[in-house]
């Protein structure tokens, strides 16, 4: 059995206890169905694409839900009858659920099915609040130059 143990890293940070069970739920699920097959590939910085190889299926035959960090990928095989006699058969007739865990803030952008390549674009959208920002020590977020009012008035006679 191949365990990680992240108890000293779980006394040591606050906050991530959503991403350590992620990871150890990963690991006991590894033994896990490997159908359909898939690549999860990143394009850019905020941009990932998840490829899943559905032969057979048609645009009507699968269910793609976005939800609360999650996607999922449903197939369902439709019950057809061969025009003859299958003497051999080698694809895959039977449905599937693929999950995806997703990080916060990323969105499905598009889905195509070409080639029996199920495609998934994925963007991470990060909100203006959550970005980075340079934070002025005493809160000031600009000086200004104060004026004597004495240098005033005379400026104002002259």
């Amino acid at each position: 059995m191949n365990r990680v143990d992240l108890t000293p890293y779980r006394r040591s940070t606050v906050g991530f206890d959503r991403l350590f069970d992620l990871l150890e739920k990963q690991a006991r699920g590894q033994a896990g169905d490997n159908y359909p097959p898939f690549n999860i590939e990143r394009r850019s910085a905020d941009e990932y694409r998840i490829t899943l190889a559905v032969a057979g299926f048609r645009a009507g035959d699968l269910d793609i839900t976005a939800q609360a960090n999650m996607l999922v990928v449903q197939g369902r095989k439709r019950d057809e009858e061969a025009d003859g006699e299958l003497l051999h058969v080698g694809i895959a007739n039977r449905g599937f659920e693929r999950r995806f865990e997703l990080a916060d803030y990323v969105r499905v952008q598009n889905a195509d099915l070409a080639d029996g390549l199920l495609v998934i674009d994925l963007v991470r959208e990060v909100p203006e609040a959550m970005k980075p920002r340079k934070i002025a020590i005493g809160g000031q977020t600009k000086l200004e130059v104060v004026k004597d009012e004495a240098d005033e008035k005379s400026a104002d006679a002259a």
